[in-house]
């Protein structure tokens, strides 16, 4: 039986994973700055496939059939027993994954090539947002006053990051629409991959994800690298923005996120994501040295709110 462990450990590692997920948005920035932004794409699903092998099959194997593992924490209403991954099952869970998780991340890094880190992070943080407006949709959530009125605040919110935008600041209509079609279309993985994750659990859904991807991308990975004139024409900047990408977010952070749902309450957790636009808005100043501007904190605090009332139980 697990030892239940100390809530300091516990929150210390909520805020590790704040940290590595707002970071994500600087190192993103930094991988776009050195090599095409659809190379960063293919060679961070490639890297996270084959990183993620290993971690998936220690952790099957820790797991007997059934049971509900380390990894295996999933959208709430998961049930505990869960259905041994076969090669049958491969395509379908890869064709859900690749569509949700690879199409999400292609559309995040085409997004940081074109805004500012501070944008960034708000307009992504609206997910949780357009989860409940899926799942509203699909019939597995009810909306009510506060939720309409949290999904209002959020939009406004959004709406006074580009009435406000500085000139020059970084940040653009267009990259601003891709990281919102960015959280669209992990909102949509989420409501109708629900199944999927009940059936199989969400680390076997993320694992063929990034397989599947990691197979599909392998040959542009190759041809763009061949183009640039080989791998040592991409800085080392460039470099320790794609490898962080493909480790830190992708694998430690979802580690992280699963463990602390075996011990604290879902809404807890998840609770933890407030925290990330403003730390990724944080770091973007003090490493990137963006000026966000009165302006755009008046629009996050407003978009903040907005999740806040939306998803407050």
């Amino acid at each position: 039986m697990d030892v239940r462990p100390s809530r300091a450990r516990l929150y210390g590692l909520l805020g590790l994973m704040v940290v590595l997920w707002s970071a994500n948005f600087v190192f993103a920035k930094l991988a776009v700055r050195g090599a095409p932004a659809l190379l960063v794409v293919c060679l961070r699903t490639v890297l996270s496939g084959a990183f993620m092998l290993p971690v998936y099959l220690a952790l099957a194997k820790r797991r007997p059939p059934g049971d509900r593992g380390p990894g295996d924490a999933a959208p709430e209403g998961e049930r505990a027993g869960l259905r041994p991954l076969t090669a049958r099952d491969l395509p379908r869970l890869a064709a859900v994954g690749v569509v949700g998780i690879v199409g999400n991340q292609l559309l995040f890094v085409l997004a940081m090539s074109r805004t500012s880190v501070a944008h960034g992070a708000i307009v992504s943080a609206t997910g949780p947002v357009l989860v409940l407006v899926g799942a509203a949709l699909a019939g597995q959530e009810r909306l009510t006053a506060r939720k309409l009125f949290g999904l209002g605040a959020a939009g406004a919110g959004v709406a006074i990051l580009q009435v406000a935008r500085a000139p020059g600041g970084g940040a653009s209509a267009l990259g601003d629409l891709l990281m919102l079609g960015n959280a669209a279309l992990f909102a949509g993985f989420s409501v109708l991959g629900k199944r999927t994750a009940a059936e199989f659990g969400s680390l076997a859904v993320n694992a063929v994800a990034f397989w599947g991807g990691g197979v599909l991308a392998l040959p542009y990975a190759v041809y763009g690298l061949a183009a640039l004139g080989g791998p040592g024409n991409i800085g080392p900047a460039a470099w320790a923005g794609i490898l962080y990408m493909s480790v830190a977010p992708s694998i430690i952070g979802y580690l992280i996120y699963s463990y602390a749902l075996r011990w604290l309450p879902a809404s807890r957790v998840s609770s933890a994501s407030y925290l990330q636009p403003v730390g990724a808005s944080i770091l973007g100043v003090a490493f990137l040295g963006e000026q966000p501007g009165l302006a755009y904190a008046v629009g996050a605090a407003v978009v903040l709110l907005g999740l806040w009332a939306a998803q407050r139980r």
